[in-house]
């Protein structure tokens, strides 16, 4: 049966889980996780959680996010992972989305009353602290935010066609739409990644992406454990303690963003080089040069891949050697069928430039919620809203994005959704948000803003009301104050011509803006560019974000091994 229980198949005594420790990292083999998991889910049901009821996960990445997901799943409740950097406007927002009965936190996030927990409580959703205690997961729930139906469930069994998953995906509306990914979803996925990189028992992968996100549940973690392989797991990415983990732990292959393989460029390199398998790379475009420059420096072939949460992640990627892998494209139909096609949903030719469509098993069934288009063709393929054709030997190349997204290393920014936001500054008249080129992130975003008559507004000003209402990764890295938002003949705003009046005024304009502003759009840059200087210690500000949050473990239990 196509269920996440498959990933729990291998039992065996070999390692399935490490979570580094300088001094006493903690293992467990793939039978120990079995029942661990399993007795987490008699757990859940001891506080009635029962099938399609969808749990909120804000876990940073640990061995209590992988025992509660795993246990969720195979409740037939839906695991709903969210980014624990979220704000308390932000978590509101999913919670009521989902409909969420519960919301699992770390150890003392109830007495911390974070931005989850005033947003669980607004929500009236019931809130768990989860917590390894050397012998077993603990579920505790708050004295005062117990769930509402406190009656027993009965232990269920997963089945293939069961939603397991909602990822929430930022769309052209602005609202994020919420993607239903069942069990057969998710596991035609696993068994796609694992056929394409020969994944087995004998492989070992660190874990640098946050589970909250799609590239690192599915690629980083659930395809390798399906394998009979293994996953370290460190608390989130760190530039100064991946070689160390990497090297220690006897990892072969690891799977990230181009952002963190260019941060890992700039750092020192260990001598000798580990031998590596190979490198994935995926969520957003691979330069060419960093290409080769990994493949130089590393000594491994690097597969570009592409991949979307609609699709349950992977749609395609390079081979293994010996087979061709060619720097600037994202490789070959991987488990689905792709095709390129018009706007009418009619194939165009080998080489011609349209939208790509992929049809597959691991495809979502479609957007949760009234009002949403369909995403399907009149013959069933999903669009992705990407554009770019395939060459004569089947490799796909992207040519650019039909949508107007910000792709931020890997992170897919609404620009609606921060109009939206900016337009709540009393002295903000207009905003449009845009992409501009980032080379560490791919893309980043920029604003323009235009003030209500007699205001004035700096840039700091405005960052600072910003980061108060949104997670880090969103801060715009430019604002340009114009006197007047650029529009069509008919006055509507399109972002890609205020994108192209801003930046080509760029070189003429002010470094900061002043209340007594010319005509001309104003550039002021924001200046903490610190954040990205410190490559060698962490993934600074938006990985940091994504994974920011670290739980203390107790180590040393009678049912997991320690490395001596």
């Amino acid at each position: 049966m196509s269920t996440l229980m498959n990933c729990l198949s291998a039992k065996t005594e070999s390692p399935a889980v490490i979570i580094p420790n300088e001094s006493n990292p903690t293992i467990a083999s793939h039978l120990q996780l079995l029942d661990q998991v399993l007795s987490f889910q008699k757990k859940l049901a001891a506080i009635g959680i029962s099938p399609k009821e969808a749990i909120g996960i804000a876990l940073p990445n640990s061995f209590e996010f992988i025992i509660s997901f795993l246990a969720t799943s195979l409740q037939r409740a839906v695991c709903a992972p969210l980014n624990p950097a979220y704000k308390q406007e932000e978590f509101e927002f999913y919670l009521e989305d989902l409909k969420a009965p519960l919301i699992l936190v770390p150890k003392g996030a109830i007495a911390g009353n974070g931005e989850a927990i005033r947003a669980a409580r607004k929500c009236n959703v019931a809130i768990a602290e989860v917590h390894w205690n050397g012998v077993e997961v603990s579920l505790e729930v708050g004295k005062q935010d117990g769930p509402r139906n406190k009656k027993f469930a009965e232990i269920e069994k997963p089945e293939a066609n069961d939603v397991a998953l909602i990822l929430h995906t930022s769309g052209t509306t602005g609202r994020p739409k919420a993607v239903p990914l069942t069990h057969k979803n998710l596991c035609q996925t696993m068994t796609n990644i694992q056929a394409t990189y020969n994944l087995s028992p004998v492989d070992r992968t660190l874990l640098v992406m946050p589970l909250f996100h799609v590239h690192g549940l599915l690629a980083g973690f659930l395809s390798p454990l399906m394998s009979g392989g293994s996953v370290i797991v460190p608390a989130r990415f760190s530039a100064s303690e991946f070689w160390h983990d990497f090297i220690a732990h006897e990892a072969n292959w690891y799977t990230a963003v181009p952002t963190i393989h260019q941060i890992l460029l700039k750092n020192e390199l260990p001598s000798p080089m580990p031998k590596i398998r190979f490198i994935r790379s995926c969520s957003s475009p691979l330069s060419p040069t960093v290409h080769n420059q990994l493949e130089t420096l590393f000594g491994a072939p690097v597969l570009e891949a592409y991949a979307m949460t609609e699709a349950a992640h992977q749609m395609t990627s390079n081979p293994l050697p010996p087979a061709s892998r060619k720097p600037g494209s994202v490789g070959r139909p991987q488990g689905v069928e792709l095709r390129i096609m018009d706007d009418e949903g009619e194939s165009l030719p080998q080489g011609k430039i349209g939208e790509v469509c992929i049809l597959g098993p691991n495809v979502t069934s479609g957007y949760i919620g009234e009002g949403i288009a369909s995403p399907f063709t009149k013959s069933g393929y999903f669009r992705t809203g990407d554009q770019g054709y395939v060459d004569e030997e089947g490799y796909l190349f992207l040519t650019g994005r039909i949508k107007e997204l910000i792709n931020k290393g890997g992170e897919k920014i609404s620009p609606i959704e921060i109009d939206n936001l900016l337009a709540q500054h009393p002295s903000i008249l207009e905003a449009v948000s845009f992409g501009i080129d980032d080379e560490l992130y791919g893309q980043n975003v920029a604003v323009a803003i235009a003030l209500r008559e007699g205001t004035a507004l700096t840039t700091e000003e405005l960052l600072a009301w910003f980061s108060e209402r949104a997670a880090k990764f969103k801060i715009p890295k430019k604002v340009f104050f114009t006197d007047n938002m650029p529009k069509t003949a008919t006055g509507k705003v399109q972002r890609r011509h205020v994108a192209t009046a801003m930046i080509a005024n760029e070189k003429k304009s002010l470094p900061e803006f002043k209340p007594t502003s010319t005509a001309s759009p104003q550039i002021a840059e924001v200046t903490n560019m610190g954040r990205f200087l410190a490559f060698g210690r962490s993934l600074i500000s938006y990985f940091g974000t994504l994974c920011q949050g670290v739980l203390s473990y107790v180590q040393g239990s009678r049912k997991m091994k320690t490395v001596q």
